[in-house]
């Protein structure tokens, strides 16, 4: 059992309308209140963790009044009924003395530090007052709302469209739109890997050993463990993922481009894949074809340093497995201007094996309506998703509406980076207020620098969050939500390979006053008169209205936390097509190859597979055919610097967390010893990196798992926030150390750099 550490919680005497500078206690704080037993609803709860944006099915009890013990829910079972230690570490936010459980009000300049403690009533009747305002004198659109992808980020998004803001922005463009809008040019939908079954994974760093989701995590230990799996890691540095890999392939940073094209030339020209697949399904081949036909593996070696015989030995090894192989198409490589192409080429090297809806390789999740469809029957109810009539209509432009190239990104999330020309150079129109819920752009955006600037520049921030995080330390207003443990949320959709659907509870009771984000966004919505836009009293409400008023099925998704429904289908796996149509009479009839083949349609303008697109090439003259293009990350002085994800945090969230912290509090730069030698660089030393846009001080790592000319460093630290004094406020603050640049079509932050490094 995990045990919360004891503390000697500081009783807050007068500390209710206190502000303070920097202080033991902070106000609105854990610290400024007197802890409670943990009161909980039941004795163990079916729910999700928020622990990453994975958010995993679990269950948890409360332990003798003081502790939460969290496991995973044993009916998700390709979980396995387990949690990692993020997971495990979640009731650590509870009583986390620097936690904000009253709302705050700014009282010293923007970023000072300076707070006071404000009711609720008040937060908002102010919060709106000065929406309205800005709303009166510049329009609504000059407003920004931004949040985490995830069921609560569409209560964000609902009082941004009923205020009437077309702006709403994800996380999209710093971690995963790359690979998304690149699923949408070509398949016209988001895709999913089936990691388990596959018998050959080709991997351009993505570090699922470290980023764990655990699904997925667990899917690639079984295939490597129990079905003897190859896994073939191209990766600047020997990360885990590397390490248990089978082969290990130091690419140059940047140029996972050029061997994924490489890969896809071998598979043409020695006429390894699926000439039937690509016929029946696939449009643009022959000019993808006409393409790649230079791009050989002999040319890519003297851009990415891997051997062309490598390159070709692996696309024949590959092709060999197909089509139960898969080339892993997210969420890091080595992020460049050019991620768009790079993904697509690695869907490319995917569709060329005919690894479509195939086991062991890629396909589209399995929701209520189309399955219901091919089963001839209702085998899994369909969530409904509540209609609110009158919402105003937006006429404004978005802020990353101007140039077409994004288009695939307004509805995915939008180009985040672009809140910042707009709030700077009134780019292409000015923005005068910001109100962000679980984001931290402060860290997760490039150039903190510009987004320090962004922030002061604002008549109105507000930031809806558990901590002073370095961003909310910006905010005129923090509105501290409830942890994952202590609220309830919508009934999310969790389908795979047939439907299935979870469902978040609360655990505890709530600590201090804290309110879940969506009763936040509500109620402010209602102080900005816009209560006629909520036809809904509490979640309960609106999860009833999701499951058709179906009472039983509610209770049961309660109940059990996770329910999944109707076997698991791929469209082109006779084995399963063949169970599917057994266990439903009415079911579709199947194809005379014993699938479901026909059955595939892709949500592209051609219904089909689009190898070379029409639709990128008018909104980016001269994109529609994949196309490798040389880009310049650093010159010639400098080391390439590397950034990526840890098994123990989540990018810029976790790094206050308690148990978290203490088990990693710094992010040494990793660097090879030659590197280090010339520079007299031992382990433990002070160094510093210096970019384009600004300089950091860390500590060195020295290591020959990292190539000679790149240095990497673990992202989320090095916090400029001084009210957190844990984690975060240690190590290299990679955000502040990459420049602000915008890739084309995907709109993605760029992650990999040039940087000086010194011994200081």
């Amino acid at each position: 059992m995990i045990q919360l550490n004891r503390r000697h919680f500081l009783k807050g005497a007068g500390a209710s309308s206190a502000t303070c500078a920097l202080a033991s206690i902070l106000p609105g704080s854990i610290a400024a209140i007197e802890r409670e037993p943990l009161k909980g609803v039941s004795s163990e709860v079916a729910s999700i963790c928020e622990m990453c944006s994975t958010r995993c099915p679990i269950k948890a009890r409360i332990v003798d009044g003081k502790n939460v013990f969290i496991t995973g829910n044993k009916e998700a079972k390709s979980f396995g009924g387990k949690v990692c230690a993020r997971g495990g570490a979640g009731h650590s936010l509870l009583y986390d003395p620097k936690r904000i459980v009253k709302p705050l009000k700014r009282v010293g300049e923007r970023g000072e530090g300076k707070w006071a403690e404000i009711s609720w009533a008040d937060a908002y009747k102010e919060i709106a007052a000065k929406m309205n305002q800005i709303k009166k004198q510049y329009g609504a659109e000059s407003i920004a709302f931004s949040s985490k992808s995830g069921s609560n980020s569409d209560h964000v998004f609902h009082l941004a469209a009923a205020f009437g803001t077309p702006n709403t922005f994800n996380h999209a463009s710093t971690c995963p739109g790359a690979y998304v809008v690149a699923a949408k040019a070509m398949f016209g939908t988001k895709m999913k890997r089936d990691l388990s079954n596959s018998k050959y994974i080709i991997n351009f760093g993505h570090n699922i050993y470290e980023g764990i989701n655990m699904s997925e995590t667990r899917g690639m230990m079984q295939a490597q463990m129990d079905k003897g799996a190859k896994l073939v890691v191209f990766e600047p540095r020997f990360s885990i993922v590397a390490d248990k890999a089978d082969e290990w392939h130091a690419i140059r940073p940047g140029t996972d481009v050029s061997v994924a094209l490489a890969l896809c030339n071998v598979l043409i020209v020695d006429n390894l894949y699926d000439r039937d697949f690509i016929e029946k399904h696939v449009i643009g081949f022959d000019e993808f074809a006409a393409e790649v036909k230079d791009y050989t593996p002999e040319w890519a070696e003297t851009i990415s340093d891997v051997s062309a015989s490598a390159i070709r030995r692996i696309a024949h090894e590959y092709a060999s497995h197909a089509p139960h192989a898969v080339v892993d198409f997210g969420h890091r490589a080595t992020f460049t201007t050019e991620e768009f192409d790079m993904r697509r080429a690695i869907y490319a090297a995917n569709i060329l094996i005919g690894n479509i809806e195939r086991k062991g390789g890629i396909y589209m999740g399995k929701k209520a309506p189309g399955y219901n469809k091919l089963a001839g029957e209702n085998v899994a109810p369909a969530l409904a998703k509540p209609g609110v009539k009158g919402m105003p209509k937006i006429t404004a432009i978005r802020i990353d509406q101007v140039e077409k190239q994004y288009a695939m990104m307004w509805s995915s999330g939008g180009v985040y980076q672009t809140i910042l020309d707009a709030t700077l150079n009134a780019k292409p129109y000015q923005l005068k207020g910001w109100i962000m819920s679980r984001t931290n752009p402060m860290q997760t955006l490039t150039d903190r620098a510009k987004v320090e600037q962004s922030l002061k520049a604002l008549d109105l921030v507000v930031s809806c969050e558990l901590y002073i995080s370095e961003t909310a330390a910006f905010a005129d207003y923090i509105l501290p939500e409830s942890t994952y443990l202590e609220r309830d949320e919508d009934i999310a959709d969790k389908s795979g390979k047939n439907p299935a659907y979870y469902v978040r509870q609360p655990v505890v009771e709530i600590i201090g006053d804290t309110r879940p984000s969506w009763q936040i966004f509500r109620e402010l919505g209602q102080q900005l008169g816009l209560g006629e836009f909520y036809p809904w009293e509490n979640i309960q409400t609106l999860q009833l209205m999701q499951v058709n008023r179906d009472h039983s099925l509610l209770e049961k998704i309660k109940t059990l936390g996770y329910v999944s429904y109707g076997k698991p289908l791929m469209l082109r796996e006779p084995e399963m097509v063949a169970e599917f149509a057994n266990a439903y009479p009415n079911a579709r009839t199947i194809d005379e190859d014993g699938t479901y083949a026909t059955a595939m349609h892709f949500k592209t303008p051609s219904g089909k597979i689009e190898l070379t697109s029409a639709k990128v090439e008018e909104m980016a003259p001269g994109r529609g055919v994949i196309k490798h293009r040389s880009v310049q990350l650093k010159n010639a002085d400098e080391l390439y610097f590397i950034q990526g994800k840890v098994a123990v945090h989540t990018n810029g969230a976790t790094h206050n967390v308690p148990m978290l912290s203490n088990l990693m509090s710094n992010n040494a730069v990793w660097i090879h010893p030659l590197t280090a030698g010339r520079l007299n660089i031992h382990s433990g030393d002070a160094i510093k990196l210096i970019s384009s846009v600004g300089s950091e001080e860390g500590t060195a790592l020295v290591t020959p798992g990292i190539r000679q000319d790149t240095v990497f460093a673990y992202m989320g630290f090095g916090s400029k926030n001084k009210e957190m004094v844990k984690a975060s406020g240690k190590g290299i603050h990679c955000g502040n150390l990459l420049p602000n640049v915008i890739s084309p079509v995907c709109g993605m932050c760029l992650h990999t750099t040039g940087v000086k490094l010194e011994r200081v």
